[in-house]
């Protein structure tokens, strides 16, 4: 078998209208772009027919898909993070199960990680959203950057990773603020990143389950975990610099001095 340079990771709650789909557009544009990858499918105690129409897809050939299966639902950050340990690709990124994104928007950046170790999609045709999701996510991404004093356009898109510079965590948010955390901590290591534009599609079928008190909840503790390792703890000053050995940051940091 090929050296897989992706690993999708693909949580799934209930969306068995949705995973297939993902999952064949997720493979062609592996195809159309010529890129060895994979897809692993997080199904988060799915109570529908979830898990069965991917075991069924695997057993007639889906070699390049595999099935993570959570008894009751851990959230999605919970998911990315057994994603990670199961991916067999130095490059990871999550990919949600409601097939609301386009593979091929971020996959298009693959490139830039040779120079980079992540890749920070943000939204540019933000009409896709409501008016009220545009409002929460211009308050959020306010918030984080006046925090942790850094300029991203977003936090919660799918975002590239080269797998070896999440090794290293030590705290793993489990929650939906799990792709801030990782971001920010990253960031403030002083991480090589590049923020790329990407156009968000709409779901067909379901419900976005981003949007409730419980994910709410979650996300403020999450935020206030964050502060005090930044700040009380003082991460931003003992880790600065501190670099993965595999990763691309400190190859270019020592090849510029």
């Amino acid at each position: 078998m090929d050296k897989i340079l992706s690993s999708v990771i693909m949580p799934a709650l209930n969306e068995e209208k949705n995973i297939l789909t993902a999952i064949d557009v997720t493979l062609k544009a592996f195809d159309d772009l010529g890129i060895s990858g994979e897809v692993i499918v997080i199904n988060d105690g799915s109570i529908d027919k979830t898990k069965e129409l991917v075991e069924g897809l695997i057993s007639k050939g889906g070699g390049r898909v595999r099935l993570l299966n959570h008894p009751a639902p851990q959230g999605v950050g919970a998911s990315f993070w057994d994603g990670v340990d199961k991916a067999a690709g130095e490059i990871v990124f999550m990919l949600p199960g409601d097939n609301e994104n386009n593979p091929y928007e971020t996959m298009r950046y693959l490139k830039l990680m040779e120079d980079v170790d992540m890749v920070v999609p943000f939204v540019f045709n933000k009409k896709a959203r409501s008016g009220f999701r545009n409002i929460l996510s211009y308050i959020y991404k306010l918030i984080i950057n006046l925090t942790f004093n850094t300029s991203f356009n977003y936090t919660n898109g799918t975002v590239l990773y080269r797998k070896c510079v999440l090794t290293d965590f030590t705290y793993r948010d489990r929650g939906f603020f799990f792709q801030t955390d990782i971001l920010i901590r990253l960031a403030r290591k002083g991480y090589l990143f590049a923020e790329v534009p990407y156009s968000l599609g709409v779901r067909e079928a379901g419900k976005s389950k981003a949007v409730s008190f419980s994910s709410f909840l979650k996300v403020a503790k999450g935020y206030l975990k964050l502060a005090i390792d930044m700040y009380l703890k003082r991460e931003f000053y003992l880790n600065k610099y501190k670099f993965n050995k595999d990763s691309v940051s400190i190859k270019r940091y020592a090849h510029h001095g």
